[in-house]
């Protein structure tokens, strides 16, 4: 009977963890679709889902508060508030570019700090019941089984968002997982909650909506932006007047899937003159090349620059394009069918992977404008598109340019700042003074080997001193600070607004609920859990840089650093005890990790690269494990450990923001800070006879 009831709880901890992270991860990829520019929050999010769940672990012996059975009506008011905030536009800082930036009130940055304390309220009840089930099964049994159900949790998830994600059947498992472990006798209420809450969803979702890998995006057409469609006419690729398509991400316009052949269209209409437009714009930079024999476009999209491509007359033309919704949206919806052109060769991959590997020998090498409308991962605030536009990552798809050919790199300029930041960037990266065009507010930046560029009528008339500032008044983005869209090395004031406050909620969440009673223990756990979360997020971002920013990535990455933890976790259960000379070889590695360049790494061959990934890389997550749980199992309260590891976590979260100031490598200096502090913070233990 007792290992029936022990099975029982294991497999409730699993099925918590996995619920936890699943909703976790679901919320931060659907939120975006409904409230605008929140996609550049995504980090705060999954921030605000760690401080629900340690407050509500911490909360797992107070016996008067269960809130498990509650989920439900949290769940309802975290869909409620962000269905009530989807006509809500947040500010954006001065100092950094945002797409489709809006006029918004200072009062909205509110609403976003209480759509952060809302997503943390519901992951309290998730908090609690796990820190009860910590508290009533062996130290590392117990979190054996809440790393096993969060590696499921994130292969399922994604998985999910790779297939078919969709908000309805993302909440509806959760839903079920949770009326399998329930106890509750509300069967009738809670249902009605959920079924409530999956036909508001369902109301306010748009049935023509298509979930790609990385984001949300929606098809219309130009004169009728807010009217979606699910299919072009099937006589598309024939018919005259075909129509322009304008494809969207989370209701921002991306671009237009359109054919740039004018004979298409019927003389001295709107949309012929359009298309001549166009057409003059995507053929621009090939007018500057010298030779036809082979494009590269990084960067495809709808494929306009494709199109613009082989009506210059390249014989071929490799194409990048990271997301193959994007792409396969273009075969669908584009007149000209530009990627089924077999002079094409379209590469689903990040334009910075591809470059490092492509073959030398371009006649013009195209940056297309390539996305920034999201964080590649909810883990730090890097963009999709951030290794792309560095020093180092222009420099090697420049290295791709014949003798005689040369780089084009196309940018809207929002701000004005940006353009004498992306001169210099390419002039540093090439070692040649680049020459810029505009068209309406669009500049091309030309680097040719070998050939003068001319300036024809069109080049944008600027006083060149603008142009040649000094580097101390603009930041140029390199590898190890790769914020293209940032002035310079400064947190904007809406992060800071809302990392504050959620310090400020989480210092006082720590006050209510422990009252005088964190401890030198509970500190340590916490300086483990912020150690752990910038390792995590280092991981992340070497591997983005070695082998592109991509979802598999981010998925390959995290669900090494959990087998890595959960190996760390069966070895620690063959130990005796802790050793403070388990600190040795994890300071080690860390070392090893701060001496070697990144961008020595990045100069290995691909085989190499994939060892130091597999080997180096998660040397330190082992021996971090190795310590949390050596000592996790010494606890005597292990809910509120586990509770302030998750605080800590968050803390290291906020952390990261710092990056934007300092640069990675003085961040990863933040790692071992961390960890000595607790190797610290246990000596101080020991001499008191706490352990």
């Amino acid at each position: 009977m007792l290992d029936d009831s022990s099975r029982r709880l294991k497999w409730q901890m699993f099925a918590l963890s996995f619920t936890a992270l699943f909703l976790e991860m679901m919320v931060i990829r659907w939120v975006p679709s409904v409230v605008k520019l929140i996609a550049f929050y995504a980090n705060l999010m999954l921030l605000s889902s760690f401080l629900g769940l340690g407050a509500g672990a911490m909360m797992a012996r107070r016996k008067n508060w269960r809130l498990f059975e509650y989920f439900p009506l949290f769940l309802a008011l975290e869909i409620g508030t962000l269905l009530l905030c989807r006509d809500v536009v947040f500010s954006t800082s001065s100092s950094e570019i945002r797409m489709s930036d809006f006029h918004a009130t200072f009062g909205n940055n509110f609403i976003l700090i209480a759509i952060f304390a809302v997503n943390a309220a519901l992951f309290v009840p998730l908090g609690q019941k796990m820190g009860i089930l910590f508290d009533s099964l062996p130290r590392l049994t117990a979190y054996g089984w809440d790393l096993g159900g969060s590696l499921c949790g994130t292969v399922a998830f994604a998985l999910f968002s790779l297939l078919h994600f969709s908000p309805l059947i993302g909440l509806a498992v959760v839903m079920a997982v949770y009326l399998v472990i329930s106890t509750t006798r509300r069967w009738l209420f809670h249902g009605a909650t959920f079924a409530a809450v999956l036909v508001a969803v369902y109301i306010s979702s748009d049935p023509n909506a298509i979930w790609s890998p990385y984001q949300f995006v929606t098809v219309s057409k130009p004169d009728a932006p807010n009217v979606t469609v699910s299919a072009p006419p099937p006589d598309l690729r024939t018919m005259q007047d075909p129509p322009i398509y304008s494809v969207n991400v989370n209701y921002f316009y991306y671009h237009y899937n359109l054919t740039l052949d004018p004979g298409r269209y019927t003389p001295g209409t709107k949309t012929a003159k359009e298309v001549a437009a166009f057409s003059k714009y995507f053929r621009f930079p090939y007018q500057l090349a010298h030779g036809r024999d082979r494009a590269l476009v990084l960067g495809g999209g709808g494929g306009g620059d494709v199109l613009g491509a082989l009506a210059s007359g390249m014989r071929h033309v490799d194409v990048v394009e990271i997301d193959p919704v994007v792409a396969a949206i273009s075969r669908r919806f584009n007149a000209a069918n530009p990627y089924g052109d077999p002079r094409v060769t379209l590469h689903i991959d990040d334009a910075r992977s591809y470059v490092a590997k492509a073959k030398k020998g371009y006649d013009v090498v195209v940056y297309g404008l390539l996305d920034s409308h999201a964080l590649f991962s909810s883990m730090h605030n890097v963009r999709l598109d951030g290794y792309v536009y560095t020093v180092e990552g222009i420099r090697t798809a420049y290295g791709l340019v014949n003798d005689e050919g040369m780089l084009a790199l196309a940018f809207y300029i929002q701000k004005d700042w940006l353009l004498p930041k992306i001169y210099q960037m390419v002039a540093e990266a090439t070692g040649r003074e680049p020459v810029f065009y505009m068209l309406n507010r669009t500049v091309f930046f030309c680097v040719s080997k070998s050939r003068t560029l001319r300036y024809p009528a069109q080049v944008f008339q600027l006083r060149r001193a603008t142009l040649m500032e000094s580097p101390a008044r603009v930041e140029v983005p390199r590898d190890d600070w790769p914020f293209l869209y940032l002035e310079r090395r400064t947190i904007p004031f809406d992060y800071l607004l809302a990392i504050g406050s959620l310090l400020a909620l989480s210092v006082g969440t720590l006050v209510g609920l422990r009252r005088g009673t964190f401890g030198w223990g509970d500190l340590h756990f916490a300086l483990l859990g912020m150690g752990f979360l910038l390792l995590e997020t280092k991981s992340i971002t070497d591997c983005s840089l070695y082998f592109g920013a991509t979802w598999l990535v981010t998925v390959v990455v995290v669900t090494g650093v959990l087998l890595m933890v959960m190996a760390a976790n069966l070895v620690a259960g063959r130990l005796k005890g802790f050793s403070p000379w388990m600190y040795l070889p994890l300071l080690l590695s860390l070392a090893l990790l701060l001496v070697v360049p990144r961008d020595q790494v990045v100069a290995f061959d691909y085989g190499a690269r994939m060892a130091w990934a597999l080997l180096v890389v998660p040397l330190p997550v082992f021996f971090a494990g190795l310590i949390f749980s050596t000592t996790f199992r010494q606890v005597t309260v292990p809910s509120a450990a586990f509770g302030s590891n998750l605080i800590g976590a968050m803390v290291g979260g906020f952390c990261e923001y710092l990056a934007m100031a300092i640069g990675s490598v003085s961040l990863s200096l933040l790692v071992a800070v961390a960890y000595l502090l607790s190797l610290w913070v246990l000596m101080i233990m020991r001499r008191r006879s706490l352990i």
